[in-house]
């Protein structure tokens, strides 16, 4: 089973070189910190910014550079700050290549649900309906059940959408799983120590094995 920084890590291997890319709140903006040095790539925060760094140190944190989280944030050289309305302009614009995602529950024909829970308050949607409308990839990064044990990958999702039909690859502690075009979780590879019949017992939605499926390696 993978932790936070091992998914993160595990979608940095999905980043190709000049990508724009946009990271969302909680595991995905993990990914800033492992992505290889030998790309290029522009890292992009839908409150102004172009060019995130890693997270910062301790005697490097600057409260006035945060992100669209509000976590505190470094730039690299040749960064840029911007207002918000250029920022999504970028996004509805379709200048962003890959964005990241955190999700509660993505159905197997590749929507997502990631900005309400029914009865609890909530600040509001925020960019994630601008940026599944627009990406040209979504990737999901998520834990594989609810703390109850309940599956979140489903046939269909219960809680509010934000995007139907966006999501091309999860990446949960227990599995990556691509959305197949015709519907259905096609797994590719599982997590240390995991294995196929436990990710098959807590998917609720059509799960694809096809032949020997890889341990992933860190």
């Amino acid at each position: 089973m993978l932790n936070k920084n091992q998914i993160a890590q595990r979608i940095a291997r999905e980043v190709k070189n000049g990508q724009y890319i946009n990271l969302g709140i909680g595991i995905p903006t993990l990914v800033a910190n492992y992505i290889p040095d030998d790309l290029e790539v522009v890292l992009q925060s839908e409150n102004g910014l172009l060019g995130i760094g890693p997270f910062p140190t301790e005697e490097k944190i600057d409260p006035d550079l945060i992100n669209a989280g509000k976590q505190t944030i470094t730039m690299v050289n040749g960064s840029a700050l911007f207002s918000s309305a250029e920022s999504f302009g970028m996004i509805r614009g379709g200048h962003v290549h890959l964005t990241i995602l955190g999700a509660m529950e993505v159905s197997e024909n590749g929507d997502i649900a990631n900005w309400k829970i029914p009865g609890k308050m909530v600040k509001g949607m925020g960019g994630a309906m601008d940026l599944v409308a627009s990406a040209e990839n979504i990737i999901v990064a998520m834990q594989h059940c609810s703390k109850d044990g309940q599956s979140k990958l489903l046939k269909e999702c219960t809680l509010p959408i934000t995007g139907i039909r966006c999501v091309k690859k999860i990446v949960s502690d227990l599995a990556v799983l691509e959305i197949l075009p015709e519907g259905g979780f096609k797994l590719l590879e599982r997590a240390p120590g995991v294995s196929v019949e436990e990710i098959k017992s807590k998917t609720e939605g059509k799960l694809v094995v096809e032949g020997e499926i890889p341990e992933m390696v860190f």
